[in-house]
């Protein structure tokens, strides 16, 4: 995570948290400045003229008289928002003025996009290309994607990217079909292989209206209304804030579709409300990061990597939706879970009934959003309107926003909610369109099928060795890059060696890939969302960084167990689902009660029963006979000796009357 990234990263939650004041000079800490300077303006003018192609474009309306071709709106898009990135991402953190080269790139990518829009159609009947120009377009994404992504991200991108060069070079699997330079650029930029193919068609095509969607939303106040609804059904209970913060950070986190941009938002107003009430500064910031984390894979928006998987697999993206539901809900129950049983020990209470907003008031304030985000749902789902949904939804915000004056679509909060969307569709091309080199290198050279049949045979035909390569594969690749770029790649090439020698059901393959690729924003070394939340809270990064991976624990294992029963992501037949979901549920309250050392509804774990049952309840939650009679076995034991200790331990007079846990408990 680049430092100019984490700057940015806070663009996105700062004006909605506070939608119904006056803006700030600076509302969002990028180098825009205020409302109305040049630099925002500019930005907001270009912004608007790119939602308005994407607008023609998505819904076929005609310009000038005819229909804009693919080609040429993907141009007009990557030189638009390439422009906006340069105006708005600054080289070096800290940078507020705008350099010569920064106007610079922003005008050549701007000219020589809207230039090969012009030749569209010759790219794609005659092959025109134009190779002076593609090396500036190539040089110009590589910076992009060093100030979106940092020096980590740059370097996947350029070494994957010049791949092709020596792609014979390399011994065995890693072996390709070579291509000149010349013929690399062409394929790269020129061509549906790469900035013409699947990554400028997600964020310019599908994704785009999520992102307007999310857009307003935030500038409407969605992110204030989710944190007041959360507070008010959990911020009295024990522990309050911190449950707080999981369901804030889950709703926030589908809507905006960043790990970074949920921590910056919900993390700056639930982390010290979470210290204020006893929790460590390590241990706020370790359960922002998951609960931020797991939200990108929370239906129903979820993130731009939910629809590059749809794409891959081939499916429509309400299937990938619902398949997201349960190990979404299973990932939150354990978080939540551990975060009560630690409040329960160490005896933290609630927020004060002062500080917790009226549930009713609340509702009355915010029905608008939750009535558009049943809308939305219902679009995806029922409707099937794919990508149309957001842009539909988007609509009825704006219209519902007139209902009260702080939300009304004043010219200025247009112009504020407008500058928001351009902020997440600026920082959202900069990430993916550079992957489109990335995507053409794999492609061209033909390496995907040989890593597939390669890992094949050094598994030796053994799916649970090649599952144990995947998953450090994603891990690895998940640290070095970012978890799309992981994601593309091993879509293409561990998935069908998974798929071909295990028969598992695909769309459970592909969501394993992405489950291990995203927790190394989590996992140490790299842990970049523990590192941010750590900043934010004042806290140790890799002591933070550790103890999110604690907390997160079932969203390390829940893959597994999704991959040998297809039932957990709604595929097949789910009448498995009667008893293993049952097990799983019971296997992570074990699970989170020996990691945290406070078992709900019975009591403290001595510290020598934690690490049994622990693993008691992992080997009862995993979807296999053996395992979950072993583990259902070893659980009763051990649940009866932890009650049995609790009761000596718990003061007479509560012995006496039969102790029961309390309602506060079990929240």
């Amino acid at each position: 995570m680049s430092h100019s990234e984490l700057e940015t990263s806070s663009d996105v939650t700062d004006a909605g948290g506070v939608p119904a004041a006056a803006p700030a000079a600076d509302p969002d800490h990028s180098r825009l400045g205020g409302f109305f300077t040049l630099p925002s303006i500019l930005f907001v003018a270009l912004c608007t003229i790119g939602l308005g192609f994407g607008l023609a474009y998505v819904f076929g309306v005609p310009i000038m008289g005819q229909r804009l071709l693919e080609g040429q709106y993907y141009w007009i898009f990557i030189g638009l928002f390439t422009a906006m990135a340069f105006v708005a991402l600054p080289a070096f953190q800290g940078q507020k003025r705008f350099p010569l080269f920064d106007i610079a790139a922003a005008v050549t990518a701007l000219g020589i996009s809207l230039w090969f829009s012009l030749h569209a159609w010759d790219m794609v009947q005659a092959g025109w290309t134009n190779l002076p120009m593609g090396v500036v377009i190539w040089l110009l994404m590589l910076e992009l994607a060093r100030r979106s992504g940092g020096l980590p991200f740059l370097l996947v991108v350029f070494l994957l990217g010049l791949y092709p060069l020596v792609a014979d070079l390399f011994p065995g699997l890693l072996m390709g079909i070579p291509y000149g330079f010349e013929q690399m650029i062409e394929a790269h930029v020129f061509r549906a292989e790469g900035m013409l193919g699947i990554t400028t068609k997600i964020v310019a095509e599908i994704v785009l209206g999520f992102l307007v969607f999310a857009g307003v939303l935030i500038a409407t106040g969605a992110g204030e209304f989710f944190i007041d609804l959360a507070n008010a059904g959990f911020g009295r209970y024990r522990g309050g804030p911190a449950k707080v913060s999981i369901v804030a950070s889950a709703f926030f986190g589908s809507l905006s579709g960043s790990i970074f941009s949920n921590i910056a938002g919900t993390g700056s107003i639930t982390i010290p409300t979470m210290k204020k009430v006893g929790y460590p500064a390590h241990y706020a910031a370790a359960i922002e990061a998951c609960s931020s984390t797991g939200g990108v894979v929370m239906p129903p928006v979820m993130g731009a990597i939910a629809f590059v998987m749809a794409i891959t697999i081939g499916v429509d993206y309400a299937t990938v939706m619902v398949a997201a539901i349960l190990p979404s809900l299973l990932f939150y129950f354990g978080l939540i879970l551990q975060v009560d049983a630690y409040a329960a020990r160490k005896g933290l209470t609630g927020m004060k009934e002062a500080e917790i907003p009226n549930a009713g008031k609340v509702l009355l304030r915010g029905w608008p959003f939750l009535l558009v985000l049943i809308f939305l749902v219902w679009g995806l789902l029922y409707m099937r309107w794919e990508y149309y949904a957001p842009w539909y939804a988007s609509g009825l915000m704006i219209l519902l926003s007139f209902l009260r004056p702080e939300t009304r679509m004043t010219p200025r909060r247009l112009f504020q909610t407008l500058r928001q969307i351009g902020l997440l569709v600026t920082q959202t091309a900069a990430i993916i369109l550079p992957i489109a080199f990335v995507v053409s290198a794999l492609t061209i050279t033909g390496v995907t099928g040989s890593v597939t049949s390669g890992l094949v045979a050094l598994g030796g035909g053994n799916i649970y060795l090649i599952i144990l390569f995947g998953v450090l594969a994603c891990f690895i690749m998940g640290m070095a890059g970012l978890a799309i770029v992981a994601y593309i790649f091993l879509a293409v090439t561990l998935a069908p060696a998974i798929i071909n020698v295990g028969g598992l059901n695909t769309i459970a393959v592909h969501f394993f890939i992405v489950y291990y690729a995203m927790l190394s924003v989590i996992t140490p070394p790299v842990g970049a969302a523990a590192f941010l939340a750590a900043t934010i809270a004042g806290a140790r990064p890799m002591q933070t960084s550790f103890t999110a991976m604690r907390l997160g624990v079932v969203i390390y294992f829940v893959p597994l167990f999704f991959l040998f029963q297809p039932a957990l992501v709604l595929q097949g037949d789910l009448t498995p689902l009667i008893y293993v979901l049952p097990s799983i549920i019971a296997g992570i309250i074990l699970l989170s009660g020996g990691l945290e050392g406070y078992l709900l509804g019975v009591g403290s774990v001595r510290p020598w029963l934690r690490l049994p049952l622990a693993a008691a309840g992992f080997a009862f939650s995993f979807p296999g006979l053996i395992t979950t009679l072993a583990g259902g076995a070893a659980s009763a034991v051990l649940v009866f000796l932890i009650w049995g200790d609790a009761r000596k331990r718990r003061p007479p007079d509560e012995t006496a009357t039969g102790y029961t846990a309390s309602s506060e408990e079990i929240s």
